[in-house]
């Protein structure tokens, strides 16, 4: 399990893996439990936690450099998010960590999930966001030195403007051959 493969559920506590799409909603695996269910498009919204941003004063980042910071000041005492009703010490926490946080826009149940969410991320050694970042550079640079590829897509494009014009053509002259529909006149009944 990778951390690009967690989604939050609406409605339902917890973290989740996503394991599988349909049309009419998802599979996924509670993260803490690990037990499996079907997640209904119709009541459920599923969100990625890798497209989550946080509102600070500047511009807006990913929740997992939000995730990072919280790592790196592991020291720091952090409010439990199970049992914490101090609005105050959960501010205090999160304006000592991550200060560009914007106050206005970011609620303390925000911060109280994120915290929640670190805990079970952490808890199933979930933060490793270095391995992923290498993973994705490698990936990008992959695609880069293979130039054939490239060279394949524009001979595509043709075959498929090709067949669009064979389709074209067809339809004109079909257009042509049948003759024009007459319609029927309806009769009149007398009563």
């Amino acid at each position: 399990m990778q951390y690009r493969e967690i989604v939050a559920v609406t409605g339902l506590s917890g973290l989740f893996q996503l394991l599988s799409t349909k049309s009419d909603g998802a599979i996924v695996r509670s993260v803490s439990d690990k037990t499996t269910k079907f997640i209904s498009a119709r009541q459920h919204n599923v969100t990625p936690l890798e497209s989550i941003e946080v509102y600070t004063t500047g511009d807006n980042v990913r929740l997992q450099v939000v995730f990072q910071k919280m790592k790196d000041n592991a020291g720091t005492h952090a409010p439990s998010a199970v049992n914490s009703s101090d609005a105050k010490a959960i501010k205090a926490y999160f304006k000592n960590i991550f200060p560009e946080f914007d106050e206005e826009r970011v609620y303390v149940s925000d911060m109280k999930k994120m915290l929640k969410w670190f805990e079970i991320l952490n808890g199933n050694d979930l933060l490793n966001f270095e391995e992923e970042v290498a993973e994705e550079v490698a990936a990008e640079e992959a695609p880069a030195t293979e130039e054939p590829a490239a060279e394949e897509k524009p001979k595509k494009a043709a075959a498929k403007k090709k067949k669009a014009e064979v389709a074209e053509e067809g339809t004109e002259a079909a257009a042509e051959e049948k003759p024009a529909k007459k319609t029927a006149r309806k009769k009149k009944t007398e009563e």
